[in-house]
């Protein structure tokens, strides 16, 4: 795994991960777990499983952080872990 980066995201609020890929499969394993409780026919489970499935696949096979960035699209990595913490606190509720 690359090492650390940067020392600020640069965004107000938003701290740099240390162990952004650790984070990511845990996030992105919850998940998966969660939209497993729903029914198999429901689009919202087909999709978020199929999306984040890429998107965990990504975080086991690159190890830069800034290439994994590019890969993911979803801007600063630490951006990508709170799309992900956002997406499973909305699942939880």
């Amino acid at each position: 795994m690359a090492g650390l980066l940067k020392k600020t995201t640069g965004l107000v609020g938003l701290a740099v991960c240390e162990s952004p890929h650790k984070r990511l499969r845990i996030l992105y394993t919850k998940i998966l777990h969660v939209v497993q409780q729903m029914p198999k026919s429901a689009a919202y489970r087909k999709y978020t499983e199929q999306i984040t499935n890429e998107k965990l696949s990504m975080v086991k096979v690159e190890s830069d952080v800034k290439k994994l960035e590019d890969q993911l699209q979803g801007g600063q990595i630490e951006e990508v872990i709170l799309q992900a913490e956002n997406e499973l606190s909305w699942q939880e509720k």
